[in-house]
């Protein structure tokens, strides 16, 4: 099943229980996808990556804005845990990142692969770890373990 045929289901899942809020989350990234598709430069078809590239960029957008919301203080805890909850809710359909012992092992690799022994390579090694992997990786946590393992 097609993660726009998934959504579909979903969506009349959540009309029937009266559920506003997988409604709205679900209608959000379909209105995402149809602004993509409408774009004058727009060549390609909509498809699963589509949909998780779009699933992807706003979820990102959307924790960006709960960490503010978080900032506000009391003010922004209702913001915060809405948008909280429509990050859970999407991240399904993402691929999840490696944990930690799979990415110290990849960092690892790519250290002796490229026989980094100085940390002013740190760059270097998190680029080729970043781009060579494969597999979805936390930006942040490869950052922090090639310095770890670097010495920086």
């Amino acid at each position: 099943m097609s993660i726009h045929e998934d959504f579909v289901a979903e969506l009349k899942d959540a009309m029937k229980a009266g559920d506003k809020a997988r409604v709205n989350v679900i209608r959000q990234i379909e209105s995402e996808v149809s602004t993509i598709k409408t774009r004058p430069d727009f060549t390609g078809e909509v498809d699963d990556d589509m949909y998780l590239r779009t699933i992807a960029g706003y979820v990102k957008k959307m924790d960006k804005a709960r960490r503010e919301y978080e900032s506000a203080g009391e003010r922004g805890v209702a913001n915060a845990e809405k948008l909280a909850w429509e990050i859970t809710y999407l991240a399904r359909w993402l691929p999840q990142a490696l944990g930690e012992d799979e990415t110290r092992r990849t960092v690892r690799a790519a250290i002796a692969e490229l026989k980094a022994d100085d940390p002013k390579m740190a760059g270097r090694v998190i680029g080729h770890v970043m781009k060579n992997s494969g597999k979805k990786l936390d930006g942040a946590m490869v950052n922090r373990i090639v310095r770890e393992e670097l010495g920086a």
